[in-house]
């Protein structure tokens, strides 16, 4: 309008002044507003015909201005829309009447025609700014000039029935060929799907059916594809058409469609197969362990209601139908230790690395484990205690002692799933004393690192003998050194005595030999030494735990022969004589006969054969004769001969189980007795979850009923003469 702007930011005084003149203008001329359309009229067809436009621009957004100020703009838009609303009718048929076959050229000419609609709209609209920026914006009953645009293209080009059915039929089929590995044009896609947003009908027209179609093509494909393929061939695929979908929405659908597309392929390909997927393939992954494809299937479940549900589910029942079949089996004794560390640190890995430390399945794994170990009552604890004992004896080198540290770590979580822990203590008890009396341990820091996790685990109780096993070593070397110190000991015997408190260590049975009078002699100094020390405790020897040192002279020259007590006792009669029968060698020493056998048979049959027997064979039989092997030769100084140990008898492990069933009774009826010396008066069921709760091992019902008759037959409680089923406690 002529007006200018000053830096201050007000009109001129001769901007209001030309704005003033041009609203006194007088009336325009009756033909000037038919004039002037016509020449507005020719410019849009031009614009529509792609010719070029006789008029200058300028002119022509002037001349709208002009018509604008002179009251004519509702009349200019009725006529504009008009000329608009005849040129597309016009197209409409070209789109009916098309083959329907040619899709793609279909596609591409709708595509066009969309394309130059927008262009033409865009040039017309520059030119009736004036009306669009005043008359239009007033009237919001309106469409803006663009809109209009849009809303006469919707209605006679999109919405009629045969072009928007071949639009998105032809839409629909380029995506499934694509879906079918087919190369298609994706930037018309990218266009005609704006289009349909554009006008506003993409979720009517085309989102519902695509997602129908989608729907249906996958739950096909789902159902096929899992016959034909295997699980992790069928994680990859479902994987890549994930991909696939994802990129098709950042390519070219609407982002609105991401979350209904994504849902309905999830739905159609892990959904409706979740269990089918893991009753088909998840046990293989697991045995091959698989760890790449198990991080894809945790990946994909997680993806689906419900998925990590029933993939927890499959786990645990994976754990206890595998961590049974090393437990129960009897064959497998000798390798279920280690074969559970290996599955542990497994199972850990697979948490780890494929289930990104889900704390709900570390948590269904630790139960699974509780569940299958203790399935086989008492046995798993009993090796693992023999476990243990293989690791810390000496001359087991497989490992540094960091490794032994971690190993031994890796023993204390299995031995937490273990409710029988009492029978663990007897045998690793058992086994300790060994070690500890034979001077077999590979490493005391060891030793006590086991006993402080042990500690830590079960408290201090459970530890308390282990450590007075321990105390009993060390005070017997202060004594030995006191002894050493005050008593002239005749003869050139070395003694070394380590006194064993009863209640620490495992029960010995005594066996009584003949031992040569020099041996009796020491024996008796130092009982009156200790016992002068010490009195009122009585010293038992146990002589199947003694060992010696022997100095022998053979052929060859001189040796020391490290033996065993019954061994020393054997090699010291080939002093008096040549060759004893086994009769003569058992009349001699008094041991008993199974042990001298075993004996002999270390001496003659071994690897160091001191001894030599007649007539040759491994065992030792009724009258075989012994004789010294004066031509031994061997190239250590110091030989060690190993007894022939008996192995570990069933009757043997029954008793010591059977101490451990002994030493549970006794804990009932003190957990029974505690109770009901609190509670005065308690009712059966109470009593018996009060004991449950108290009790570190499993109890069956029946042997706690036992145990409650015990007690009442002892006078510790009486049944209510009223209520039988309620207990009274008798002071």
């Amino acid at each position: 309008n002529g007006s200018t702007w000053r830096p201050d930011g007000w009109f001129s005084n001769e901007a209001v002044t030309k704005k003033m003149d041009i609203l006194k203008k007088p009336k325009l001329p009756e033909n000037y507003t038919q004039e002037t359309w016509q020449k507005l009229k020719e410019a849009v067809e031009a614009i529509q015909n792609s010719t070029s436009i006789k008029y200058n621009l300028e002119e022509l957004y002037q001349a709208v201005e002009n018509l604008c100020f002179h009251k004519v703009s509702a009349k200019l838009y009725k006529q504009l829309r008009a000329a608009c609303e005849d040129h597309i009718k016009a197209q409409i048929d070209q789109f009916r009447e098309y083959p329907s076959q040619f899709h793609v050229l279909f596609l591409k000419k709708i595509d066009k025609c969309w394309q130059d609609h927008c262009r033409q709209m865009i040039m017309i609209r520059s030119i009736f700014l004036f009306l669009d920026r005043t008359y239009v914006l007033q009237n919001s009953m309106l469409p803006s000039i663009w809109d209009m645009g849009l809303e006469l293209f919707r209605f006679y080009i999109i919405s009629d029935l045969k072009v928007q059915s071949k639009t998105i039929n032809g839409i629909l089929l380029l995506i499934e060929r694509e879906r079918n590995g087919e190369a298609i044009d994706r930037s018309l896609l990218r266009s005609l799907l704006s289009m349909l947003s554009d006008l506003q009908i993409y979720q009517d027209s085309f989102e519902q059916r695509f997602l129908e179609e989608t729907n249906r093509l996958y739950a096909a494909e789902g159902q096929r594809l899992m016959q034909e393929r295997e699980v992790p061939e069928y994680l990859h695929h479902v994987s890549k058409r994930l991909e696939e979908e994802a990129d098709r929405v950042i390519t070219y659908l609407d982002q609105s469609t991401q979350k209904p597309l994504i849902a309905t392929v999830e739905k159609q390909l892990l959904g409706e197969h979740l269990t089918a997927t893991l009753q088909k393939g998840l046990t293989q992954l697991l045995d091959e362990n698989r760890i790449q494809d198990l991080s894809l299937l945790y990946q994909l479940f997680s993806r689906v209601r419900g998925g990590v549900q029933v993939l927890l589910q499959h786990w645990i029942e994976y754990i206890k139908a595998f961590g049974s079949t090393i437990v129960i089996n009897p064959e497998k004794d000798k390798t279920m230790v280690q074969e559970l560390l290996d599955f542990k640190d497994k199972v850990d890995h697979i948490i780890d690395v494929c289930f990104i430390r889900n704390e709900k399945f570390v948590n269904a794994m630790k139960e699974a484990f509780e569940t299958f170990i203790n399935k086989r009552p008492n046995k798993p604890a009993e090796l693992i205690a023999k476990h243990v004992d293989s690791k810390l004896r000496a001359g087991n080198k497989e490992a540094t002692d960091e490794e032994l540290e971690k190993m031994l770590d890796k023993i204390m979580i299995i031995f937490r799933f273990i409710y029988g822990k009492d029978v663990f203590e007897a045998f690793y008890k058992k086994d300790l004393a060994k070690r500890l009396l034979v001077g077999k341990s590979a490493s005391v820091d060891a030793e006590k690192s086991m006993l402080s996790k042990l500690k830590h685990e079960c408290g201090a109780a459970f530890t308390s003998k282990l450590e007075g096993m321990f105390k009993d070593m060390e005070l017997s070397k202060d004594i030995m050194v006191q002894f050493k110190q005050c008593q002239n000991i005749p003869g050139n015997i070395e003694l070394t005595v380590n006194i064993l408190t009863m209640g620490y260590w495992p029960t010995y049975v005594p066996m009584e030999v003949h031992l040569p009078p020099e041996m009796v002699r020491l024996q008796e100094i130092f009982k009156t030494f200790y016992l002068g020390k010490h009195s009122g405790r009585k010293l038992q020897w146990q002589s199947t735990l003694g060992h010696c040192v022997l100095k022998a002279e053979f052929k060859e020259g001189k040796k020391e022969l490290q033996v065993s007590l019954f061994q020393t006792l054997v090699l010291l009669m080939f002093n008096e004589g040549e060759e004893f029968s086994l009769e003569e060698i058992k009349l001699a020493t008094g041991i008993e006969d199974g042990e001298l056998r075993r004996t002999l048979q270390s001496l003659a049959c071994g690897k160091a054969r001191v001894l030599t027997k007649t007539p040759k064979s491994k065992d030792v039989e009724d009258g075989d004769k012994f004789s010294c092997n004066n031509d031994f030769k061997h190239k250590l100084f110091r030989i060690k001969i190993n007894q022939i140990q008996m192995k570990e008898t069933v009757e043997e492990q029954a008793s010591t189980t059977e101490r451990v069933f002994q030493d549970r009774q006794y804990q009932i009826d003190a957990a029974i007795v505690r109770i009901m010396k609190m509670r005065k008066t308690l009712s059966h069921n109470l009593l018996m979850s009060e004991v449950y709760n108290q009790l570190k091992f499993p109890v069956k019902p029946a042997d706690l009923k036992k145990r409650i008759e015990s007690l009442i037959d002892r006078d510790y409680m009486e049944r209510d003469k009223e209520n039988s089923n309620q207990y009274n406690y008798v002071a």
